[in-house]
């Protein structure tokens, strides 16, 4: 499949000039979106709760408040924000009687449409504007000039004019700024699901835990390993997220660079892959979504017991300990681009 960009050319804020949009939610994404809105000169206003403490936050900015009823009953877009695990309730008892022909339904994230938490009725809109970015981030960089990169799906196009809505909300954002790239609610989701258990939160973190826990059982101090195993990981990071695996290849030490190559596949061999494939087949086949919203609506508790038990592990006690008197530079361009290609 070839790569579809959009730009700040290729989206027009007309398509929301005569429309009312209504963010729901408040939070990291909620909060930068509907500011970013508004600067753009968007008609917006913020779906929260009656007795919500984030009421008094918004209405500081300047921000109009209502109920997510009231919210649907007088938006044209309504843009869902608030997490996926709420979704359903939300939607059917708050916004559902209100989303006539002609009204649009936009989520970040496409768990919900994509997992059939929630079925928009077939006469609107539904589309999806995700950042990827959090939103504090989101917000910074639009009031900076700049914008986060965006993906932009539509999954019902009732009106003809889904993908012009959609990039023009980018655009109100930022995101068309930096660039949005299209895809489908189906690979959005999957994909995302996938990252974040194998690599982003769940690898990572199995990853740390056991070589702290590796060099701790064989005897090395608890504030070695911390620095060796999860300290110096933003250092790898930032490099990868600057210029790729071949960009910290290029920083790190010769030795460093070897170990890379000849260790990295005995520690995530095969055995790994075959694991991680299994984890993408129980998010493709909705497994991982029905257990998970089977989590929330019996209260949580294994998501609770999990969270207490991984905050008590010995890296996160040298880590306070050691965060709390040892003074971390901030981070900067690491590699500039004209080392590339000098001598080792």
């Amino acid at each position: 499949m070839s790569l579809k960009l959009y730009y700040d050319d290729d989206a027009n804020l007309f398509h929301l000039e005569s429309r009312k949009v209504a963010v729901v939610g408040y939070g990291s994404q909620g909060h930068a979106h509907a500011l970013n809105l508004r600067d753009s000169g968007v008609d917006v206003a913020v779906a929260l709760p009656a007795e919500s403490r984030s009421r008094a936050r918004a209405e500081a900015e300047g921000l109009t408040c209502m109920t997510a009823a009231e919210a649907a009953e007088w938006a044209d877009v309504v843009m869902m924000l608030v997490p996926e695990e709420k979704h359903r309730e939300i939607f059917e008892n708050d916004l559902l009687p209100h989303m006539k022909a002609g009204k649009a339904l936009a989520v970040a994230h496409g768990f919900s449409v994509h997992f059939g938490e929630i079925n928009p009725p077939a006469e609107i809109d539904v589309f999806m504007i995700a950042p990827k970015g959090p939103g504090h981030t989101v917000r910074r960089e639009y009031v900076n000039g700049s914008g986060v990169p965006a993906l932009v799906a539509v999954h019902q196009n009732a009106s003809g004019n889904a993908l012009d809505i959609a990039l023009a909300y980018a655009k109100a954002i930022g995101g068309t700024r930096a660039g949005v790239i299209e895809t489908t609610f189906r690979e959005e989701t999957e994909t995302d699901l996938f990252g974040e258990q194998a690599v982003l939160c769940g690898g990572v973190t199995r990853l740390v835990q056991n070589a702290f826990e590796t060099l701790t059982d064989a005897g090395y101090s608890p504030a070695m390993a911390y620095f060796e195993c999860l300290h110096e990981l933003k250092l790898i990071t930032d490099l990868m997220w600057e210029g790729g695996l071949a960009n910290m290849r290029f920083s790190v030490s010769n030795t460093a660079e070897y170990g890379d190559y000849v260790s990295g596949p005995r520690v995530v061999d095969e055995n790994v892959k075959k694991h991680m494939q299994e984890v993408l087949q129980d998010i493709q086949d909705g497994r991982f979504a029905e257990n998970w919203i089977a989590e929330y609506r019996a209260g949580s508790k294994n998501l609770h017991k999990l969270r207490d038990e991984n905050a008590k592990h010995p890296i996160e006690e040298i880590g306070k300990e050691l965060r709390s008197k040892v003074r971390f530079p901030q981070s900067k361009k690491l590699v500039q681009d004209s080392e590339k290609g000098a001598a080792v």
